[in-house]
């Protein structure tokens, strides 16, 4: 007989963002006279650039001749968009990456799912809590984990509380663990580390031989020239560090779907016999057997992120976003909310008026306001009583959905 997976059996519930479609349906079907505004789900509202466009129809027009047609290409990435980024995301930044050490793929989210398996089942995984659910979610499904308690926690998972007391930024965990999880701007909270912070963990994953997985996907909102936008602009990090980025929310690629995951050569984990190994050709040997490599066009399209005319129209994008992200924080603070983020991140933290539980508040936002947020429980359990907002929205829906919530009762 067929045997399933059993560890899929451990999750708690749905996958958040589905249970909020649901809820949000469900209230449309019967509600077909209202105007739901969504700011829940991160998903990005304005169009790809010009010069984005233009370059995904020429690599299109490209796949349609003879001579300059491609079948399958090197699933690495090609050449030319590892160079691009290499030099534009890291050495104009003064960080020494080779392309060699980048691996093009469909998304970030695969990325920091699939990246557990050329790691063994017995390592020690860490994660901020609240966190972006994929990491506890297929932490689970690897099966390094034990049931799900009670409280929301699962056995085998180190949870570092990231709360107001500690500004939202993990303390250094006491069970030291092997895998750490990192995601910075943060999703959900908004907050950003600094390299003061940074060189903490990275000090930390040196001394215990720790190998932070850090998820970089919102680096090009950061608006504070002192933020570092790479774990690699810290000393060390090369040794202990694997990167992931994302042209989803910097250029719009949701729909489009590209990314990269950065593992430099410098980094190595270890056998059970305590011999030594780079993890780099572990994670080539997944990567070019599990997966095809992104399409010629898409790979085309990221490439003119990095001209000098996509550059200027990324930047007006994402300040279009942060000038959303600014009304909002303004206009929720305004309202009585303790708000958090939004200042180097597209995401706003907020604490629910009255403690009320997240869910209930987020009942009561669809129900009476008409708007659709996430709640911050569904985010890990420290995340109970907020309420995080998306800044990827029309303005006018979000200079109309503040209005709605400032006029709650």
């Amino acid at each position: 007989m067929a045997i399933i997976n059993e560890n899929y059996l451990k999750l708690k519930t749905g996958y958040l963002f589905p249970e909020i479609g649901r809820r949000v349906n469900e209230f449309i079907k019967n509600n077909p006279d209202k105007k739901v505004i969504k700011m829940g789900i991160g998903d990005v509202t304005r169009p790809l650039a010009p010069s984005i466009v233009k370059a995904f129809h020429e690599g299109v027009e490209e796949m349609s001749k003879i001579d300059t047609f491609k079948g399958y290409g090197p699933e690495q990435g090609y050449a030319f968009l590892r160079e691009t980024i290499a030099k534009n995301s890291y050495r104009d930044r003064g960080v020494d990456i080779s392309a060699d050490d980048i691996f093009i793929s469909d998304g970030s989210k695969c990325d920091t799912g699939n990246i557990q398996e050329i790691f063994g089942n017995e390592n020690k995984i860490a994660i901020c809590d609240p966190v972006y659910p994929v990491y506890a979610d297929t932490t689970v499904m690897a099966g390094k984990t034990g049931i799900c308690n009670a409280d929301g926690y699962y056995n085998g998972i180190i949870y570092m509380p990231c709360t107001k007391e500690n500004g939202f930024i993990p303390e250094l965990p006491s069970e030291v663990p092997d895998l750490i999880f990192l995601c910075y701007p943060n999703n959900p909270t908004g907050t950003v580390a600094t390299k003061e912070e940074l060189k903490k963990w990275v000090d930390y994953a040196l001394k215990n031989k720790s190998i932070i997985l850090f998820d970089a996907a919102y680096e090009a909102f950061i608006q504070d020239e002192k933020i570092p936008h790479s774990i690699y602009e810290i000393e060390g990090a090369k040794q202990v560090a694997i990167e992931f980025r994302s042209f989803s929310k910097t250029a719009g690629f949701t729909g489009t779907r590209c990314a990269f995951v950065v593992i430099p050569q410098e980094l190595s984990a270890y056998d059970f016999a305590g011999n030594v190994h780079p993890v780099k050709p572990l994670w080539n040997r997944r990567h070019t057997t599990k997966f095809n490599g992104v399409s010629y066009p898409v790979q085309k399209a990221a490439a003119a992120v990095f001209s000098e005319e996509g550059k200027k129209e990324i930047a007006e994008t994402i300040a279009y976003y942060m000038g959303n992200a600014r009304i909002m924080k303004s206009s929720l603070a305004s309202a009585g909310y303790e708000v958090f983020g939004g200042e180097n991140a597209p995401y706003i933290w907020i604490k629910t008026m009255d403690n009320l539980k997240s869910w209930c508040f987020f009942d009561k936002l669809l129900i009476d306001a008409n708007v659709v947020g996430t709640p911050g429980s569904g985010f890990g359990s420290s995340g109970e009583g907020y309420f995080r907002f998306s800044a990827f929205a029309d303005r006018e829906n979000v200079i109309e959905a503040m209005e709605r919530i400032k006029n709650l009762k």
